[in-house]
């Protein structure tokens, strides 16, 4: 009897921390809105997510200082997938068991689709900084702050023959990537619109991104006068060489995956001056609000922004304006802050520094106007 006694002392007493440990988790869980996101910190893309991680931490760090969103402060937790789509999903389950609210991401774009996958299937919001493929927002819990792949095609040959920058045009693009391959098809559809000439259409894939000799050669004898590289900034600056060391000089233009080229380890900077590309940010800008997100990046990490770090700032600040308007709070469910987004982000506007008066359609495409950045003297600026 004494024994049943002190077992049963010890079971109230062991269910008694349970609860105490059980309610510590859920005052934690309640302190606190969690955002998660996942973009490449190692590998090859490392440098956008890199810098999307930063972008997001500026503005959670500032957000936070001003009193939260609803009052409540905001947490932060950002996973690697190293640019693949697999390690993604595993990403994404990690943060679902942290409890996360909301989803920043992914940062490229088919890891975006893998997670968009399993995002729908939650009924998890997510907001993509900057993954452009058409598939990243097919679902209507899905948003994205940056351009996608068929609008940068279509605005950069729009650009290209209503400025008169040139007829004859070639192209280089990687038929194995999603985002190079989509924004080569509307920008081949709408230069026929404004009667550009493809001269030259050349591919290249990922098992075969180093030797660009053959497509500028074709480039070259086909009197190109523009280039176009809808491509990212590792493989252009190995194209820029390549024309150079071949007395090839036609204008060439890129989309927003040019951004970085000026920080290519052992690229001179001096190949790069007069390429052009689309993108909705430029760090020399002198835009108040982007002076501001530029100094607090440098000072924080020590090199400029790129516009991944940028669509990552305004993404985080249209998280808080759509929280705020769907009254989110700390112990909302992931599936009611889904609902709740779903409808709040076609109903606000916020300034940021990729756009001012940036707004969302239901769905998922960002309304803002395009810029174009020419490369002179080692920096970027912003062309009319």
């Amino acid at each position: 009897m004494k024994m049943k006694k002190v077992l049963a002392v010890a079971l109230a007493a062991a269910m008694t921390m349970t609860m105490v440990t059980g309610c510590g988790k859920e005052k934690e869980k309640s302190n606190v809105i969690k955002i998660g996101a996942i973009g490449p910190l190692t590998g090859d893309a490392a440098i956008y997510g890199n810098d999307v991680k930063g972008g997001a931490e500026i503005a959670v760090k500032e957000i936070n200082e001003a009193g939260g969103i609803n009052g409540v402060k905001v947490e932060l937790n950002f996973q690697d997938d190293e640019n693949d789509s697999e390690k993604a999903v595993n990403a994404y389950n990690t943060l679902k068991d942290w409890g996360m609210q909301a989803l920043l991401g992914t940062v490229t774009s088919a890891p975006c689709v893998a997670v968009g996958e399993v995002a729908q299937a939650d009924n998890m919001f997510l907001l993509t900084p900057s993954g452009t493929a058409v598939e990243c927002v097919q679902y209507d819990n899905a948003f994205r702050v940056c351009f996608s792949d068929p609008t940068q095609g279509l605005e950069s040959a729009k650009y290209i023959g209503e400025k008169g920058l040139a007829k004859k045009v070639a192209v280089i693009y990687n038929s194995s990537d999603v985002y190079s391959s989509g924004i080569y098809e509307s920008f081949v559809k709408e230069a026929k619109k404004q009667g550009l000439d493809i001269v030259a259409a050349e591919a290249f894939t990922s098992e075969n991104n180093k030797d660009f000799s053959v497509q500028l050669q074709k480039a070259k004898a086909a009197g190109a006068e523009l280039v176009f590289l809808p491509f990212y900034y590792s493989e252009a600056a190995l194209v820029l060489q390549q024309a150079a060391s071949m007395n090839f000089e036609p204008i060439f233009f890129g989309c927003d995956g040019m951004d970085g080229i000026l920080g290519v380890e052992g690229f001179d900077a001096n190949l790069a001056n007069n390429l052009m590309f689309l993108s909705p940010f430029t760090p020399t800008s002198d835009d108040e609000a982007v002076q501001h997100f530029v100094t607090a990046f440098e000072k924080a990490y020590d090199h400029t922004p790129n516009q991944f770090a940028a669509d990552a700032y305004d993404g985080v600040y249209a998280l808080k304006a759509a929280m705020e308007k769907g009254d989110v709070k700390a112990d909302t469910s992931a599936e009611d802050v889904c609902e709740a987004l779903k409808t709040a982000m076609t109903e606000i506007t916020i300034d940021g520094v990729t756009a001012k008066s940036l707004t969302w359609e239901a769905s998922g495409e960002p309304s803002k106007e395009p810029m174009v950045v020419k490369i002179a003297d080692g920096n970027y600026a912003v062309v009319e």
